[in-house]
């Protein structure tokens, strides 16, 4: 019986731990690219050129998307759907830009889990070069969000945004470098 109690003590504990944890889930992660901001933009404010640096699209080349509207103005959006568990199910919507600096998008997560976020990716001049910063807001439900406590979400985004802006990186300034030389790069 003892035991009993115990058991019921950890989980009642648990459970009134996740009314203290925040349900705010935000991150940002930065990169410095050699271009400037007008160079950068055509590769970030539609989502068919965003699919060429997101990680998630090279962890599965067969992932199903669907495009409504018209890709690069608000309110398009695209859907998509992977076997891969870690890609899941979902879709993301414009919501703002502001050319050359901003763009905001809805994202709606059906699978592996449902929630939303307000993404964004921030285009800052810093002389000959570009400061872009890609994160999202998002607020994580009660009971959910007690996977703070065994889970380092930071560790998992930052390797994954470190993946995906290291390749927008490289797709910006190989375009840099080949357009004086009047090479096209495709975009």
């Amino acid at each position: 019986m003892i035991i009993l109690y115990v058991i019921l003590g950890i989980i009642l504990l648990i459970l009134i731990a996740g009314l203290l944890i925040s349900k705010d889930m935000n991150f940002e992660k930065s990169i410095t690219i050699q271009a400037d901001c007008e160079k950068i933009w055509p590769h970030i404010y539609k989502l068919s050129a965003m699919d060429r640096w997101s990680p998630w699209s090279s962890k599965d080349p067969d992932m199903k998307t669907t495009l409504t509207g018209t890709d690069g103005t608000v309110g398009a959006k695209q859907s998509w759907v992977s076997k891969v568990k870690n890609v899941g199910e979902g879709s993301q919507t414009i919501a703002n830009l502001v050319k050359p600096n901003l763009v905001e998008t809805k994202l709606d997560f059906i699978k592996p889990f449902k929630s939303k976020a307000d993404a964004y990716i921030k285009l800052s001049p810093n002389g000959n070069e570009t400061i872009v910063t890609w994160g999202f807001k998002s607020k994580m439900p009660y009971p959910m969000n007690l996977m703070k406590l065994f889970m380092n979400f930071e560790k998992s985004m930052d390797a994954e945004f470190g993946q995906g802006l290291a390749k927008l990186k490289e797709l910006c300034e190989k375009q840099v470098l080949f357009e004086p030389m009047g090479l096209k790069v495709g975009i």
